[in-house]
């Protein structure tokens, strides 16, 4: 009689350990939980450690309690000037009311969507008051403070706190770029051609003041070699004078012999003169000395 009851202690055994393990849970420091019963709430744990729940009635959701990111998908807004971007950016969230995160979004998936529409709206309301020079130069900050401050108050409704929005990258359209590029092309094109007809009248300037001052200098140059020549010319009559006045048969008996050898080169000079001619006089004897 005794031996059916072993069985059922067995079986017991099993049971208690099924609805034990049932019964108790463990919260890892990293995640925060809710107890519902029948969808009420019925705790909240925070803290890690070994917890109770009742079986089969009580269900535990666990929630993520570290920085979360959510890179958004990218964004194309309008600045104030009407230039489009593209942007791409992501927000930094913690979760701290998980009982309205699970009443509101419910999942990491609901709240994505939910800042996947507010960020958007946000961006533009605020990019969209500014040119978009302004993105690119230092109140870019306070731009983007503006919009966390804006993307912070209005998620707090799904039970998050929002810590950064912060943009990795803002690039223009890609037909956006390309006209900028043309226009920048077209721009350093006017440049260089602005540049060059500067410096081909500072050219036109230096060769001219270049080639007055060269004019002058040749002048200048020419008006003292006169002088000089004339000086030159003046001494050396002053020194043929005064040889001629030492002895003036032989001076002019020098000079005959020199235009004899200039005259009578046998290459390419001809003359026709009569012997008795003044030119020959040395020639005769009656002459020579």
């Amino acid at each position: 009689m005794k031996l059916p009851l072993l069985p059922s202690l067995v079986a017991g055994i099993i049971l208690s350990f099924i609805i034990a393990s049932s019964s108790l849970f463990t919260l890892h420091q990293t995640k925060k939980a809710l107890v519902l019963q029948f969808g009420e709430l019925v705790k909240i744990h925070d803290t890690p450690g070994l917890k109770v729940k009742i079986p089969v009635v009580q269900d535990v959701i666990f929630f993520d309690r570290r920085l979360l990111d959510y890179n958004l998908p990218v964004i194309e807004v309008n600045a104030g000037d009407q230039k489009r971007m593209v942007v791409d950016l992501y927000v930094r969230y913690i979760i701290n009311d998980v009982l309205v995160f699970y009443k509101t979004v419910g999942t990491l998936e609901g709240v994505q969507n939910r800042l996947g529409k507010i960020v958007p709206d946000i961006m533009q309301e605020v990019i969209g008051r500014v040119p978009l020079s302004e993105m690119l130069s230092h109140n870019r900050a306070k731009i983007m403070g503006e919009i966390f401050r804006k993307v912070r108050d209005s998620s707090k409704n799904f039970g998050i706190d929002v810590r950064d929005v912060r943009i990795i990258r803002a690039d223009l359209p890609k037909e956006n770029s390309e006209a900028i590029f043309n226009r920048m092309e077209s721009e350093r094109r006017q440049e260089a051609k602005q540049f060059r007809a500067e410096g081909d009248e500072q050219a036109q300037g230096i060769r001219a003041k270049a080639d007055r001052e060269r004019t002058l200098i040749l002048a200048q140059a020419r008006k003292k070699s006169e002088i000089l020549r004339g000086e030159g010319d003046a001494e050396a009559a002053r020194i043929y004078a005064d040889a001629f006045s030492q002895d003036p048969d032989f001076f002019e008996f020098y000079r005959s012999m020199d235009a004899y050898q200039k005259t009578m080169k046998p290459e390419d000079t001809t003359l026709v003169l009569a012997p008795s001619s003044e030119f020959f006089r040395y020639f005769h004897k009656k002459n020579v000395k």
